[in-house]
């Protein structure tokens, strides 16, 4: 679960909905009771903890803060029908997800809204453990994620990159120097997966209308009372239409750019010049099923690939931006490590492997500000324990993967942003958990982020050739780094950055 953004109902009706529930609460089975459950808030009959956590004027990250001094770092959330369970403890979620990762390798039940565009959990992100999952991981790994195949793409970031100079340049001329952050790096990224995913030419009209459908998207699927309590469905009949309209529009837009290419593969198949994510789902064979993915699969399947890089790559880029703004010396230590790697020449990604500090800055912003506070939730296909308690199949687990990257006991100084703690070799995280958890922005275990090396790739490279092209700093000049968080799609700067930009002499 990436976030929490639940809708409220009218303040009149909801005391009478609680009457309801209420009258007609039984209490709990026998069974649950058995349960050992770790420790939280008490809560409500029937609601639980959910209306403590709607109207608690808090951002869900927030909320689940200032839980954790209380109850420790594994505690449960009663969510109407719902039971999370939230771990926030680098030794549990190395338990839970390296030790016993098939045990916590699937995911729960899903809401109404995510079934519809998820076509019944047939994507990667959200398919139960099984052979539906490997089917779609191994082809989205082997045929597009690899380090080769991602390699292919070099020529579409270079110009992504060309592209965004320019646009940032052209911005700031028309603007006196300022710029916006979030923006110009986010139709950069999508420039590239939109040419990864689908291999044919668009104008910008064409990129803007499909990231404003995609952006839709995301904000329809933010959780609402009603996934907690389906007892309120009827007061939900205006938001259901909005999805029902969004995924036709989403269909309705992606559907003629796979057919356009669906003909440019029926004519030219493995002969063609260019590659694209979509030329291996055409025909994909899936475990346990006789037939490839419909079309409306495949939106689903290339929205998936679309929406996991793109604000999640941006959002990375905005909070790099303000950390090096807030610290000059870290923006001119950065900037003499890319003029001695490559002198006057535009910086490449090859160029990015040969340069530890800037590696070091992304590994701690990674750590500081990961792409999502929480891990994709998770679930277990068996009954278990972890830390001493009961995990039951019908709970969501969350790993709040910002409270471990934030704990004082894993790292020295934790609220610092300080790349030298792996660049001196002070401290060092394996981010895919192998040998440990200290820091898990793409998650850890079986169900890691499967863009991980794709996203880093990109982090890295637009951060090394906007910090070669511009000085950085706050707009106006004397303007101080708001660096108040907000939760969207991913957690992003409260204020949407808007920096003042000079070209390096």
């Amino acid at each position: 679960m990436d976030s929490l953004s639940l809708s409220s109902l009218p303040f009149l009706v909801i005391p009478l909905v609680i009457i309801f529930l209420l009258s007609r609460s039984r209490s709990r089975t026998s069974s649950s009771k058995k349960l050992k459950l770790p420790p939280g808030p008490p809560g409500y009959p029937v609601v639980g903890n959910l209306f403590q956590v709607a109207f608690s004027g808090k951002p869900f990250f927030q909320y689940i803060r200032d839980l954790l001094p209380i109850y420790g770092p594994i505690f449960t959330l009663k969510m109407g029908t719902r039971t999370m369970i939230v771990v926030a403890s680098n030794d549990l979620a190395y338990e839970a997800l390296i030790e016993k990762g098939p045990i916590f390798a699937t995911r729960p039940s899903e809401n109404p809204t995510r079934i519809i565009f998820s076509s019944n959990k047939f994507s990667v992100n959200a398919a139960y453990y099984g052979p539906v999952w490997r089917s779609l991981r191994r082809n989205m790994v082997q045929n597009m994620l690899s380090t080769a195949r991602i390699r292919d793409f070099r020529k579409t970031r270079d110009l992504a990159m060309d592209r965004l100079v320019d646009r940032l340049a052209a911005e700031a001329a028309a603007n006196d120097g300022a710029v916006w952050v979030l923006r110009n790096a986010r139709f950069a990224v999508f420039c590239i997966l939109l040419d990864m995913c689908f291999g044919v030419e668009m104008d910008e009209k064409t990129i803007q209308s499909v990231d404003d459908m995609m952006k839709s998207v995301l904000i329809v699927l933010d959780p609402r009372m009603d996934d907690f309590l389906p007892i309120l469905s009827p007061f939900f009949s205006k938001q259901r239409k909005r999805v029902q309209a969004v995924r036709k529009k989403q269909i309705e837009t992606l559907v003629p750019l796979i057919e356009k290419r669906r003909q440019e593969w029926i004519k030219h198949g493995s002969a063609s010049n260019s590659f694209a994510y979509l030329d291996t789902l055409f025909d994909l064979k899936v475990e346990g099923r006789k037939s490839a993915p419909t079309n409306e699969e495949l939106v689903t399947l290339c929205s998936e690939f679309l929406n996991g890089g793109t604000d999640t790559t941006a959002t990375a880029v905005e909070w790099a931006v303000a950390r090096l703004i807030e610290n000059p010396a870290i923006q001119c230590r950065l900037a003499d490590e890319i003029r001695a790697t490559v002198g006057e020449k535009k910086v490449d990604e090859k160029d990015v492997e040969r340069m530890p500090y800037l590696n070091a800055v992304v590994k701690e912003l990674l750590r500081k500000h990961p792409p999502t506070y929480f891990a994709l939730t998770h679930a277990v296909t068996e009954p278990t324990r972890l830390g001493g308690y009961d995990i039951p199949t019908s709970a969501s687990v969350e790993f709040f993967s910002a409270g471990i990257a934030e704990d004082p006991k894993v790292w020295s100084d934790p609220e610092r942003f300080d790349p030298d703690r792996f660049f001196a070799g002070r401290e060092e995280a394996d981010i895919t958990g192998v040998t440990g958890v200290k820091m898990m922005p793409f998650g850890v275990g079986r169900r890691i982020c499967p863009g991980l090396g794709m996203a880093t790739v990109h982090v890295n490279l637009m951060l090394a050739r906007m910090v070669q092209e511009f000085e950085w700093s706050g707009y106006p000049d004397t303007a101080k780094v708001d660096l108040t968080e907000k939760l969207e799609f991913t957690v992003v700067m409260k204020n949407s950055l808007r920096a003042g930009i000079k070209p390096r002499g």
